[in-house]
């Protein structure tokens, strides 16, 4: 990792003393401003890792203040591709053209010399993503060190010290096997290999070369199971959709389970897609992002939790080679939200209304509660990403299901 620092000039008494030091065998690292103004007293160094996948990026920056402290910070770049920020974590960001700026959030703009602050952004790009190098703080301009990441090898760093965020509590919610739910399907009335009855096969948008068909080589319980051949691309589309209406079940409780074999990808994949008469038809979705769960909403393309690597982190993945019982909970009054892989409750999937750094940002954009209508299960990729799906015992409801 290449680290550039500024060192403006130094004041001739500095460097007098800086030689005053070395005669007596002392090595002094010293960033010294030079004209006597505030604005020239700044320096930096900015840490700039980009996670890359096709079509869209996050970036987690790191900046070092090594002038005078300063109780607010405003640094900027200029994108040297087509590069448009979408969104951005514990921080804020604008875009002109190809100039950002992005200033701090309210627990993170003070910076004692040597202090730093973690933020980030997310964005998309057509042609190119280059690492932008002419990083200035309050205008006065500073070096950094980047590491762009090979976009087929995406990675995902790890948080340093995130924001301020109260975790929800972890108790699963309480309740029976399928109780009075509207949808209960182990799809042991299924008579042959293609999805039939109360569960056909759909697929929205395009179809491409996904399947879906009933499986009775794999399943959680019973003797049969729907598997999904889910393929890469954006008309790969492969979903098995009930036939129940569920425009009048609120609040929604959903359980099924869950078998995939190939780790959630970076690039960006469903396998949960419910219709939402609130987004006009567009699509509720679960699936996954730089390698852990996640919602999307269709309309906006908002995402909970943020992708920023404190976000993805309060996130988990989801694990390959055994079925898992996933959970998660609709309030179709006040539009929150709640996830559960096993007994656990996943902290970035939880959404209650009140703004929490790094997890609803984007979300809590749209006021609007969600009213799904249906329940697809299957498989669609926005970029790349193949791979095999089972689901078994489903359940929709108005009360909680337990797994």
């Amino acid at each position: 990792m290449r680290t550039l620092v500024t060192r403006l000039r130094l004041r001739p008494w500095a460097a007098a003393a800086l030689a005053a030091f070395s005669a007596v065998g002392l090595l002094l690292y010293a960033v010294v401003s030079a004209p006597p103004s505030r604005a020239a007293d700044a320096a930096c160094r900015v840490d700039y890792t980009v996670n890359q996948w096709s079509g869209g990026y996050t970036a987690a920056i790191k900046l070092t203040n090594l002038g005078p402290a300063v109780s607010g910070w405003r640094l900027t770049w200029t994108y040297g591709g087509d590069q448009k920020v979408t969104s951005a974590w514990s921080a804020t960001a604008a875009q002109s053209g190809q100039a950002v700026t992005v200033t701090n959030a309210a627990w993170n703009g003070a910076l004692a010399t040597g202090g730093s602050a973690d933020f980030g952004v997310q964005g998309t790009f057509q042609s190119a993503n280059p690492t932008p190098t002419d990083f200035a703080l309050d205008g006065v301009a500073c070096g950094g060190t980047t590491t762009p990441t090979d976009p087929g090898t995406p990675t995902t760093p790890p948080p340093t010290t995130p924001p301020p965020t109260t975790p929800p509590p972890t108790t699963p919610p309480p309740g029976g096997d399928c109780g009075s739910a509207v949808v209960c399907s182990g799809f042991e009335d299924q008579s042959g290999s293609t999805p039939s009855g109360a569960w056909q096969f759909v697929a929205p948008d395009c179809q491409g070369t996904g399947t879906v068909t009933v499986d009775t080589a794999v399943a959680h319980s019973g003797g049969k199971s729907m598997r999904v051949d889910g393929k890469a691309g954006y008309c790969n589309h492969a979903f098995v959709a009930t036939t129940a209406n569920l425009a009048s079940v609120g609040p929604m409780y959903v359980r099924m389970w869950v078998r995939h074999t190939t780790a959630l990808p970076a690039a960006h994949v469903s396998f949960v897609s419910m219709p939402d008469s609130s987004q006009a038809g567009k699509a509720l979705r679960v699936g996954g992002q730089n390698g852990a769960l996640q919602w999307n909403r269709e309309i906006d393309d908002a995402t909970l939790p943020a992708q920023s690597p404190t976000g993805v982190a309060l996130s988990k993945p989801l694990p390959t080679g055994s079925w898992q019982c996933l959970r998660f909970a609709v309030n179709t009054s006040n539009g929150n939200l709640d996830t559960w892989l096993g007994d656990q409750q996943v902290p970035g999937l939880h959404a209650d209304g009140v703004p929490t750094a790094d997890i609803d940002q984007q979300w809590l954009a749209r006021t609007t509660p969600p009213r799904p209508t249906s329940l697809r299960l299957g498989w669609e990729s926005y970029g790349v990403g193949d791979d095999t799906l089972w689901f078994d015992d489903v359940a929709v409801g108005s009360t909680p299901i337990a797994c």
